[in-house]
């Protein structure tokens, strides 16, 4: 029982600081582009003209 006195609240401190990482990467655009990444993996650079 005394563990638990001590497992709880460290349970909630490293829920409370994942919530935290969680709400600083979708404010600061982490989540903004899903597929830009996917379409430059693709993408091979051949846009220009050549000459």
């Amino acid at each position: 029982m005394n563990t638990l006195v001590y497992l709880i609240p460290i349970a909630l401190v490293l829920s409370g600081l994942g919530l935290l990482a969680l709400l600083w990467a979708v404010k600061s655009g982490q989540y903004g582009d899903l597929d830009g990444a996917s379409w430059r993996v693709l993408d091979d650079g051949d846009d220009t003209p050549r000459t």
